[in-house]
């Protein structure tokens, strides 16, 4: 049992939607609790009664000192990854609140199963905040060797320990390549750096708090999580998976023409190679491990591994360099924190486009470095996140700054807007230059996309080498870069954003070249449904996405449905538009502002804003009546 205890001002929720179907029944309406202990809980495998039993005792002996005796029970399973049965839960949190009760407590309950919003005030004092963690007691020597099978600890790379020990030195790094000490910088006009910049410092990655994008994911059919996996494994929709396939096409797409050659290798590989054991103690991720007869193996998080060793094996001189090999890793994988792992945001098996650029030194390894930095770019631009959207993080030794302050200031330059800085005094990571592009979200966390490396160990490590001009063999540099970052997190991205825009008065909606649908036609009865589906292949043959709302439903209701859809283009036919061929079409862009157009002036404005991008038929059946329901 996992409780994050939290002293309160108040706290405020609200039931919104359920979250499994075993959900308890609530009504969907705000409760405030005054002055209040809340205890945010995940009851996890193997927890009982007598647990939950002792931990009330001991929030009964904390609400002493507080001088409080209130407290808010609210379900909370992002606390863990390791949870209980949803019914076997339910049980223990009831069992919890009929045993605080019988003790005194005044007691409230949030509802179990439900997404829900929260707003909540913290009280400043040093025990305001407190994390506890319960085990069962173990009574027989088989029940003992049981947990201490499970307890055993995971294979932790010494990179990612030293990410909690290693000592960092913030700046913001401005446009003319200058340091400024974090707190002497003046953030005035740069609301989402300073955002960034107190998200990176404070490394606090766990999620409290439901991301706006997790419901909008679920609501729109894009997509859900998977019961019936280990946490952080998504199931995705056909709506979703057309949007995540089409992102996947265009990046690759771009790569190519950047001259990246699409290569594919292994999801698992020897945890006790030389080559790679030792690179795992030099990256920050854990992994999954797993057994396979007298191999111990972990699946990969990168697509380094097979690279690397593809490299290996390879022969080229430096007449051919910089050679770039790509491959789009559907999956990799990272064993991340519990606590963490939420919606689209961090998973634990994930969609990775990864180029890797093997260069002659390091004047050849900055000129592609830039080149791939404005490539990163123009890809996030196309998918539809730019600059404003996101803030870059640089992080080099004080000795790389040094020596290279004139390309860390073509840099910035071309961004064209401070970055943050996080400096070393020494070099304990592969690479020697870093940085990533982070998306700052609605709860004012970050996450990175796109991110490029100078890799100045691996070449060494796998024996990877060159010939260079006099013939002799060298090692060359590698650049590791992800244009666009995780698929799914671009997604996560996009629906933040949109929620976003939604606050702030807009429609939201996704780049219309990812919408599930771009046009929909609605009948204003069932006997234009003929001439529906006779303009549906006019403009489907356009490469468009249609479909025809054949539903029972009320005109209104139609409408309404589409726009909450985020339908771009809504059209509604009767009499009069197939008399006339002119077609009165709702734009979403412009918040449903009615535009007259022709059928063709209709596929000549959607071609025209889709132009360049790949394309992908409908996801699902043509006509609405057709189709299932995949989120209830």
């Amino acid at each position: 049992m996992r409780i994050l205890q939290l002293h309160s001002n108040f706290i405020v929720f609200k039931p919104v939607e359920k979250e499994i179907n075993t959900a308890e029944e609530a009504e969907k309406k705000e409760t405030r609790v005054e002055e209040v202990v809340v205890l945010f809980t995940a009851i996890e495998e193997g927890d009982n009664s007598a647990l939950a039993q002792k931990a009330i005792n001991e929030v009964r002996a904390f609400l002493g000192k507080l001088k409080v005796n209130r407290i808010l029970i609210y379900p909370f399973a992002h606390l863990s990854s390791n949870l209980s049965q949803p019914s076997e839960a339910l049980k223990i949190i009831k069992d919890m609140e009929a045993y605080a009760k019988e003790k005194g407590i005044e007691t409230y309950r949030a509802p179990f199963g439900w997404n829900k919003q929260f707003t909540i005030s913290i009280k400043g004092h040093p025990l305001a905040e407190m994390a506890r963690s319960y085990a069962p007691t173990l009574g027989t020597a088989d029940e003992k060797a049981i947990y201490e099978t499970k307890k055993e600890e995971e294979p932790v790379s010494a990179a990612l320990k030293a990410e909690d020990t290693m000592k960092s030195y913030w700046h913001i790094l401005q446009t003319d390549g200058s340091l400024v000490p974090i707190e002497e910088f003046k953030f005035k006009g740069k609301t989402n750096l300073q955002k960034f910049s107190q998200y990176e410092i404070k490394k606090t990655r766990a999620v409290t708090v439901m991301p706006p994008h997790v419901p909008l994911m679920k609501r729109l059919e894009i997509a859900d999580y998977e019961p019936g996996s280990d946490p952080g494994n998504i199931r995705w929709y056909p709506k979703g998976r057309m949007i995540k396939s089409l992102l996947e096409q265009f990046v690759s797409a771009k790569v190519a023409a950047y001259g990246g050659m699409e290569v594919e290798t292994p999801l698992m590989y020897d945890f006790n190679h030389p080559s790679l054991k030792s690179y795992l103690n030099r990256f920050p991720a854990r992994q999954y491990v797993l057994k396979s007869e007298d191999k111990e193996l972990f699946l990969r998080f990168a697509a380094c591994f097979g690279q690397f060793l593809m490299a290996h094996d390879a022969q080229f001189s430096y007449k051919q360099m910089p050679i770039k090999l790509y491959e789009l890793t559907r999956y990799s994988f990272r064993r991340e924190k519990s606590g963490e792992v939420v919606g689209l945001k961090r998973l634990r098996a994930f969609t990775m486009p990864d180029c890797h650029a093997f260069c002659t030194d390091i004047e050849q390894a900055k000129k592609e470095f830039m080149i791939r930095f404005n490539l990163c770019i123009d890809v996030l631009s196309n998918i539809g996140l730019v600059k404003d959207d996101y803030e870059i993080a640089m992080r080099f030794t004080k000795d790389f700054y040094t020596e290279h302050k004139d390309f860390i200031t073509e840099l910035t330059t071309a961004f064209g807007k401070p970055m943050l800085a996080e400096v070393w005094n020494e070099r304990f990571f592969y690479f020697a230059l870093k940085w990533d592009l982070n998306f700052v979200d609605n709860q004012d966390k970050a996450a990175a996309l796109s991110t490029d490396q100078i890799d100045v160990e691996n070449a060494k490590r796998y024996e990877i080498t060159y010939v260079d001009e006099k013939g002799e063999k060298q090692y060359p540099l590698i650049l590791h870069c992800s244009p666009s970052g995780a698929i799914e997190r671009d997604i996560y991205a996009l629906l933040e954003k949109a929620y976003r825009e939604q606050m702030a008065g807009k429609a939201p909606m996704l780049p219309l070249w990812l919408s599930p649908t771009q046009v929909r036609l609605i009948p204003i009865s069932d006997k234009f449904l003929d001439k529906m589906q006779e303009l549906a292949t006019q403009i489907s043959a356009h490469c468009i996405r249609v479909d025809i709302d054949d539903s029972s439903s009320t005109l209104q209701k139609k409408i309404r449905e589409a726009e909450q859809e985020w339908i771009p283009y809504i059209i509604v036919v009767g009499e009069k538009e197939i008399e006339s061929g002119t077609l009165s079409v709702r734009v979403r862009e412009l918040k449903g502002q009615q535009q007259n157009m022709s059928t063709e002036q209709l596929i000549a404005t959607v071609s025209e804003k889709i132009a360049g991008k790949p394309y992908k038929p409908l996801p699902l059946p043509q006509l609405l009546s057709k189709r299932p329901q995949f989120h209830g």
